[in-house]
């Protein structure tokens, strides 16, 4: 078994394969990285390539903009739950170190 990505986060959907899982329309799917709410991958040849995740919250975005929710709202509830990760793992990174130093044991 490889270490890298699991399949859920591999880049392999073309936008076509996308649109037609979503219901949303390849235009609809470029605007959504033009806006930076998804980050797609480019083949040599510059195709774009998504992974089931990127599928999902294409499905959460379409979702909250039918909604009325706007795109930049969308954005900065991503960042903020972005920053939050950071500060659990930051937490949770500082709590193994203290734990290392001092011969700490978790049950």
């Amino acid at each position: 078994m490889t270490d890298g990505p699991s399949y859920k986060e591999r880049k392999v959907i073309t936008i076509g394969v996308v649109s037609e899982l979503t219901g949303l329309t390849e235009r609809q799917i470029r605007y959504y990285e033009e806006r930076k709410l998804i980050f797609p991958e480019r083949s040599p040849k510059g195709n774009r390539k998504y992974s089931f995740a990127d599928v999902e919250q294409l499905i959460e975005i379409a979702n909250k903009r039918e909604e009325g929710v706007q795109t930049f709202e969308i954005r900065q509830e991503m960042l903020k739950s972005k920053r939050a990760e950071d500060r659990k793992f930051r937490k949770e990174l500082l709590r193994g170190e203290i734990n290392a130093r001092f011969g700490i044991q978790k049950d």
